[in-house]
């Protein structure tokens, strides 16, 4: 499958007067292409350090970190902002929709940044809301729609970029449980459609979803294991039908 994500000892540490703490300490990770990766970890385990440094959203103190085959870690702040639009989508828990604005102009957004034309724009967020199951719903703002749809809406918006790597932090842990495994049905299709994707979690229920749970405590690796998936679509299928969409 290949290396997609490559940290060396990567250490992010913070100086608080004669205190030094270790957010990150010495965190080495392989992750190739098309896995679905679940981090785990108590609060203060480093697990958000270490996506806020896989996104590019922080620069670690030391080590390495390679993606897709480029040295992220020493690269300058604009190099970093280039390599979040083009390599990397980003799924949050909270939707961090535009709350005036359609599902269409909200999944074209990273396009505009990207310096897309117009109609290019159109056709792929179109492609990605269909892909999500909302073609019918493109011209809804985000108060006409569920909390699921909203979440469907961030996960088109994240991938209409083609990116290398998708993030997720927390993306069920503002839904109703059949509507998150309905979400975690659509990530684990993603994966399979060859689409990188780590999520962040803090149930287990969720985490069972993924092929490989990396657990993190006192910032390491407390472990990292290959993990025999439940399949969303055949846990969807046990439940009673829904009395109405989610």
């Amino acid at each position: 499958m290949g290396t997609l994500l490559e940290t060396r000892h990567l250490v992010k540490e913070y100086v608080m007067g004669e205190t030094r703490v270790f957010a990150l300490n010495g965190v080495s990770v392989h992750i190739s292409n098309g896995e679905l990766v679940a981090i785990m970890g108590a609060s203060g385990s480093g697990k958000s350090t270490f996506m806020n440094l896989i996104g590019c959203l922080d620069a670690p103190t030391s080590g390495e970190y390679y993606l897709g085959g480029e040295k992220v870690s020493d690269m300058t702040g604009n190099q970093l902002a280039v390599i979040r639009n083009r390599k990397i989508g980003f799924v949050f828990q909270q939707f961090n929709l535009l709350p005036r604005t359609s599902a269409l102009e909200n999944v074209e957004l990273p396009l505009l940044y990207a310096g897309i034309s117009e109609k290019e724009r159109r056709t792929r967020a179109l492609a990605r809301l269909t892909e999500v199951g909302l073609g019918e719903r493109v011209h809804h703002t985000p108060a006409e729609l569920s909390g699921g749809q909203q979440q469907r809406v961030a996960i088109a918006r994240g991938i209409v970029n083609n990116p290398a790597l998708i993030l997720a932090d927390e993306p069920t842990g503002a839904l109703d449980s059949r509507t998150s495994i309905e979400i975690m049905a659509l990530l684990q299709a993603l994966s399979k459609q060859g689409m990188t994707i780590i999520l962040v979690t803090h149930e287990p229920d969720i985490a069972a979803f993924a092929g490989r749970i990396i657990t993190f405590k006192d910032g390491r690796v407390l472990s990292d294991e290959p993990n025999q998936p439940n399949c969303a679509q055949t846990e969807l299928a046990k439940l009673p039908s829904p009395s109405a969409a989610p």
